[in-house]
């Protein structure tokens, strides 16, 4: 069973081998509550999950040391289990999809791992990953079925514990469940007053599924942009956790993931992945409204996004957000109209990124034409004023 001791013993391992992330004020983030940040998209290897990697690896036996371990991982469980490995002197062995991106490939590899690619998707990936565990006698380390990996990921209970005397509660992102199982655990047992909430893409939500239906649910398939929490099924360990021991879950969009991860970059100058963006997610969504007026703490899981990903992410965040708009304009052809719709867009503290003219189609007027216009706004408001001022002016708004 895990145990508190466990978790203490989990942070006595992990001392000289991780960072102890800071916590900080985030007092732009929200009106509603004191939102802080656990930042362990900042640790190393870009995320939490080194914590559980090493402390599983650690508790090895000398002859398991020996033979190496093996894990399954497109992403930060991979360089966590390199990482680990490398630190404690042993063998590790990858299996990642032949799908998977370039550069985690090359970071697990940087970090000391033997890569094994596999043609197909990540369950091909894990199939022959337990193939290999069973010929050549590997310890699997699963990224969070197992009681030293929970422990591990504990440790970050404690250490916000320490950080933050005064908190009322905790948000954590949720895929698999080892991390918010831990966390929950870990500060359950030292302060049960401190509440502990997990977050879920809506995309992929097992665990708000399984706690639902009282019983381990799995889903057909996933889908979000938060691939670090993209799991069909929870354990029936860490569903246990979670079911005594956290105190709720809710479900953010991609869209307000990729608000989140804009309001991250733009307010906080910090980098965070989807899944490490999901409770400030909830946060600005307003999914926990019992937690206004409270002293909040967002556990920012991760930062390895890939920086194709990111740009779109936050193109999408720009959108969601009221911050940039596309309006379509039918127009007369004839000289001025162009002028005088930028001259009201500039009017009301709007920027211009973008113009696309074509003539009007059949069912228009013979001297018609179409503007389309991409432009920089504040909000949602901002938006209306403008389309207010353009149809007041006798601009046609499609």
């Amino acid at each position: 069973m895990l145990t508190i001791e466990k978790v203490k013993r989990a942070q006595a391992v992990l001392a000289d081998a991780i960072y102890k992330t800071d916590v900080i004020f985030a007092n732009k983030l929200s009106a509603d509550c004191e939102v802080y940040l656990k930042t362990e998209n900042l640790q190393k290897t870009g995320s939490f999950k080194i914590r559980g990697a090493y402390n599983k690896i650690a508790s090895l036996s000398p002859e398991e040391k020996a033979k190496g371990v093996i894990a399954c991982s497109a992403g930060n469980h991979a360089q966590g289990v390199a990482l680990a490995a490398a630190k404690n002197g042993i063998f590790s062995l990858i299996c990642l999809p032949d799908g998977a991106p370039i550069s985690k490939v090359e970071a697990t590899r940087a970090y000391g791992a033997e890569i094994c690619l596999v043609h197909g998707v990540y369950d091909d990936a894990y199939e022959r990953a337990i193939e290999l565990q069973k010929e050549r006698g590997y310890t699997f380390i699963h990224p969070f079925d197992d009681e030293e990996v929970i422990a591990g990921q504990g440790t970050i209970g404690l250490e916000i514990l320490s950080q933050m005397i005064d908190v009322d509660a905790i948000v954590v992102p949720v895929g698999g469940g080892g991390l918010v199982a831990g966390v929950a655990f870990a500060v359950k047992s030292v302060n049960p007053r401190v509440q502990v909430y997990g977050v879920q893409a809506e995309g992929a939500p097992s665990m708000a599924n399984s706690l639902r239906e009282k019983k381990v649910c799995a889903l057909p398939s996933v889908s979000t942009i938060a691939d670090g929490i993209a799991v069909k099924q929870p354990s029936t360990h860490t569903f246990d956790y979670c079911e005594k021991y956290v105190d709720g879950i809710v479900t953010v969009s991609d869209d307000e993931i990729a608000t989140a991860i804009l309001t991250l970059i733009e307010k906080q100058k910090m980098i965070a992945e989807g899944a490490g963006a999901t409770p400030v997610a909830a946060i600005l969504a307003g999914k926990l409204p019992q937690l206004k007026g409270k002293k909040v703490c967002c556990v920012v899981s991760g930062g390895n996004i890939d920086v194709t990903i990111l740009s779109r992410v936050i193109q999408r965040g720009l959108l969601t957000s009221g911050r940039q708009c596309t309006l379509n304009i039918e127009l007369l052809d004839k000289p001025g109209q162009l002028v005088a719709v930028s001259g009201i867009i500039a009017a009301c503290g709007a920027n211009v990124t973008g113009v696309h003219h074509e003539h009007a189609n059949a069912g228009s007027a013979v001297i018609g034409c179409f503007l389309r216009i991409d432009i920089e706004t504040r909000d949602f408001a901002h938006i209306a004023q403008i389309k207010q001022e353009l149809s007041q002016h006798g601009f046609k708004l499609c």
